[in-house]
């Protein structure tokens, strides 16, 4: 056996660690590297080394057969962790590396729960609780991430390069010392002394970074050999492939795997790589990116928000101001106190967004190689941050990216999300793009279903098709093939729709199938696809949903006849989508027999005439005669109230324009008794929420007016002569002008009134 190796007991993605990683690196010059992480990792190192590798990125496992999302394990590595640092290290010095952890091929074929009995340690949160600390976190800046940095620089001071894991490995000692470990836990620390042993056993000096925790279980002595073999026999193993993947900040923030995640990579990143005046430093990032947001910040504010850091910190008693005096000192000073301002510093900065980069050679399946090489075909660079994309369809290249991000969709690969675009054109189309690191793993599990793209998706599709149990399932399905252009799967589709159709007798669920059908055929033809077949699919659905609609609509409770509402403005939407006239006409022709029903329930009753009055298939004169039955004494309110949610589900601006509308309903409102008032006032309230602020504000105007016109008619005299009126109207013109009362009072004609007598020429002070 060699001499003891050097252990470096880290904490994952630490900046303060992984430069003290590399110091003590640097001293001890080893003659080999062991890091925490799977074995089956050792001949995927030398890709670290590539110049297009780019961190955060990640290790992943996952089965050689059999469901990979359900099961794959990441690592991942962000440029300030401490085994990053060490592998990049030992690749610069020609220097072996190994991993050294339980193997993941036991990892995988662990039972799922098999872990729920682990006891999940926080060594940095009783050590922080031991230093009067309430934070872990700040507790870990304090006493390694700034010790003995000063306020210029986040280097810490010439010390032993050893002196630092040293104090760890006794604090560590300290805190495992009444600790409890998990049998996953002990076979994972059997794992790495079996690897540690060969090593010593090959080479003279050894270094290991691992998590500080495992600092004690690697130090001598050790178990016996047979002790730690007995703890890993009989463990269930499977066969595993391993290759890198990109990361992002956002997700090492979140991630609870391997090393649990850290709060804040983006300011962890800045320490790490700058490591001169980090502070000033950080300010000035921030006052740039808020500068982009267009938001006033000068050179002045970033002076007096390090100044305001500077001083929290000394009054602190802190080394160095860390990441809760920097916060506080961008709200304050910055942000001008705007919790919204900081949140997005948070977001961009201090979370922040960067999104690592694998070499092109790294091992893959052949879907994923398809996959990015259309990507760099179509020009579509994956972003970890939210982008948003406007394709014209009419222009091939564009088409192409829409089939892409279509197909994706259909293998569960959520690249892209369609959102709404300006403008009424069919051939433009929104699409909100963010790339997940997870997404790798979705498309290994595609790879069953095909080795490129188009393969995978059409496989899928006609999966889908066969599992399916609704014709609304269908239908979508058959418009996502549609826009994913994978012709292939569109006869099972459609022969899957037309048997669903066929069996389901329910007309809520053909009418729910309509949406999806009419998108197929509004924008089938702006991508050039024959949507012929869908036409008669259509055509049928119509007309079973016109004939079985009757008796559907018979007997409804209320959650049904909302249901209901819900299902018959759909397929309104969609005909009027689909521009067939024919279709068109039979559909209202089924609601104008429906609408005269007087079981109808009151709010599909009211949306039906809502409908039809919005087609033109009613005049208004008949809306306002129909609501005024309903609101006559005799209706219960709530039935009334009821009516009136449905018809008013179309929006305000028909009370704004109609007032004789309003007028009556306004005075059925304040005709309720107080008792019916408090049982109606939900229901008004729920369907007055749903208008717009402008409509709603227009609507209390022209009810003010109402109100004002009514008191005026009240006080209005009765009894008015109008021969004794028109006798002031030769003073009105004198004092007016003869323009303004001619504008105002109309002249007589030779079969009007009598003209009024004259009066005086001349005006006297006094008459």
């Amino acid at each position: 056996m060699s001499e003891s190796p050097l252990l470096l007991g880290v904490r994952h993605h630490g900046p303060g660690s992984a430069r003290a990683v590399g110091r003590a690196l640097d001293a001890y010059e080893p003659e080999i590297v062991l890091i925490e992480g799977p074995p089956e990792a050792d001949e995927l190192v030398g890709l670290a080394a590539s110049s297009t590798m780019e961190p955060p990125v990640a290790l992943l496992a996952y089965p050689a057969s059999g469901p990979a999302a359900r099961s794959a394990v990441f690592w991942p590595f962000a440029e300030f962790s401490p085994e990053w640092q060490a592998l990049r290290w030992a690749l610069a010095h020609g220097v072996p590396v190994r991993f050294m952890d339980l193997a993941a091929a036991h990892v995988l074929a662990g039972e799922p729960g098999a872990d729920d009995d682990e006891v999940h340690h926080d060594p940095l949160g009783a050590l922080a609780a031991a230093a009067g600390y309430d934070d872990p976190e700040r507790w870990w800046e304090d006493v390694i991430e700034l010790a003995g940095a000063d306020r210029n620089s986040a280097q810490r001071s010439p010390r032993s390069a050893f002196e630092v894991f040293a104090a760890v490995a006794t604090a560590m000692a300290e805190v495992r010392g009444d600790a409890t470990s998990s049998l996953r836990e002990q076979q994972r620390e059997a794992s790495m002394r079996i690897i540690l042993r060969a090593a010593l056993k090959q080479y003279g000096r050894v270094a290991v970074v691992c998590g500080a925790w495992h600092v004690p279980a690697l130090t001598a002595p050790l178990p016996s050999a047979s002790a730690d073999r007995a703890l890993l026999r009989g463990l269930p193993k499977t066969k595993v492939e391993m290759t890198w993947v990109p990361w992002t900040h956002g997700r090492l923030a979140s991630w609870q795997g391997y090393g649990a995640g850290v709060r804040s990579p983006g300011w962890y990143h800045h320490l790490f790589t700058c490591p001169d005046n980090p502070i000033a430093r950080w300010f000035v990032t921030v006052a740039e990116l808020l500068r982009r947001e267009g938001m006033p910040v000068s050179s002045a504010h970033v002076i007096e928000a390090v100044r305001l850091a500077e001083t929290l910190a000394t009054l602190r008693g802190r080394p160095l101001a860390g990441l809760a005096e920097v916060t506080e000192a961008t709200l304050a000073v910055l942000c001008d106190g705007d919790e919204v301002r900081l949140r997005l510093v948070d977001q961009k900065l201090v979370v922040g967004e960067r999104l690592g980069r694998v070499p092109d050679d790294t091992p893959s399946v052949p879907l994923v190689k398809d996959v990015a090489a259309a990507k760099r075909r179509l020009r579509m660079q994956p972003s970890a941050l939210v982008t948003t994309l406007e394709l014209d369809l009419r222009k091939e290249f564009d088409l192409a990216r829409s089939h892409l991000l279509h197909r994706l969709r259909l293998l569960g690969v959520s690249w892209g999300t369609p959102r709404e675009v300006q403008g009424t054109g069919t051939f433009k189309e929104g699409w909100r793009l963010c790339w997940a690191p997870e997404f790798a793993v979705d498309l290994i599990e595609a790879s069953a279903y095909g080795t490129t793209v188009v393969a995978a998706a059409t496989a899928k599709a006609v999966e889908r098709a066969q599992a399916a149990t609704s014709v609304a399932e269908v239908a979508e399905l058959l418009s996502q093939c549609l826009l994913a252009d994978v012709p292939d799967a569109l006869g099972v589709v459609l022969r899957a729709l037309s048997d669903r159709v066929a069996l389901d007798s329910d007309v809520l669920h053909l009418m729910e199938a309509l949406p999806a059908l009419a998108r197929t055929l509004r924008y089938g033809d702006v991508r050039g696809t024959d949507t012929s077949v869908v036409h008669s699919v259509v055509h049928g659905l119509v007309v079973r949903v016109c004939v079985g609609l009757g008796p559907a609509v018979t007997g409804l409770d209320d959650d049904a006849a909302a249901q209901m509402v819900t299902a018959v403005g759909h397929v309104d939407a969609a005909l009027r989508l689909i521009g067939d006239e024919s279709l068109r006409v039979e559909w209202l022709s089924t609601l104008e027999r429906l609408a005269q029903r007087d079981s109808l329930p009151g709010r599909l009753a009211g949306r039906l005439t809502r409908l039809l009055l919005d087609a033109g298939r009613l005049e208004a004169a008949e809306v306002r005669r129909r609501l005024g039955l309903v609101l006559t004494v005799g209706v219960p309110p709530t039935r009334a109230a009821a009516w009136i949610e449905g018809f008013l589900a179309g929006g305000g601006q028909l009370l704004v324009h109609d007032e004789r509308l309003l007028s009556l309903l306004d005075e059925w409102l304040a005709g309720i008794p107080a008792d019916h008032f408090i049982e109606v006032l939900p229901l008004l309230r729920r369907t007055f929420a749903t208008f717009t602020g402008p409509e709603r504000r227009s609507i209390g105007e022209r009810v003010r007016r109402l109100a004002r016109r009514s008191a005026r008619d009240d006080t209005a005299p009765d009894d008015v002569d109008p021969a004794r009126s028109a006798l002031v109207l030769p003073v009105l013109r004198r004092l007016l002008g003869e323009d303004v009362v001619a504008d105002v009072v109309p002249a007589t004609g030779s079969g009007g009134a009598e003209p009024a007598p004259s009066v005086p020429t001349e005006v006297h002070s006094g008459q």
